[in-house]
């Protein structure tokens, strides 16, 4: 079933935003909660917790955004749907916006800037 198009937005939020984070690994190829877990630790750096990753996959499911695939043994893996591939394209457009303006605005700062390497 299709999702609408309101309800497969993703909200562009946070770089750690559980959703964009699970739509992200996704991307790449099916995967089980656990494979999902470490891969998102390690493009990300954020460690989800297991209510999160399965609650934001649950919404993400309702969504259409995500499908599970015929489980393997006792793992369920996850798809990204066609749906899911828009919404995450929609996400990444919008955190790119916010980006640009905020590194815009930081080039234009008046006033010195912190040196790199620079004692905080």
């Amino acid at each position: 079933m299709g999702a609408s198009p309101s309800s497969s937005r993703v909200s562009a939020g946070r770089s750690n935003d559980p959703p964009i984070l699970i739509l992200t690994s996704l991307a790449e190829g099916d995967k089980h909660g656990y494979a999902l877990l470490k891969d998102i630790e390690r493009f990300a750096g954020v460690r989800l917790g297991p209510g999160a990753l399965y609650g934001a996959i649950s919404r993400l499911e309702e969504r259409g955004l995500i499908e599970a695939v015929e489980a393997s043994g006792r793992r369920r893996p996850y798809r990204l749907s066609a749906a899911g591939a828009e919404a995450l394209r929609s996400a990444l457009a919008d955190l790119r916006v916010i980006v640009d303006e905020g590194s815009a605005r930081l080039s234009r700062r008046a006033g010195p800037t912190p040196a790199a390497g620079a004692a905080r």
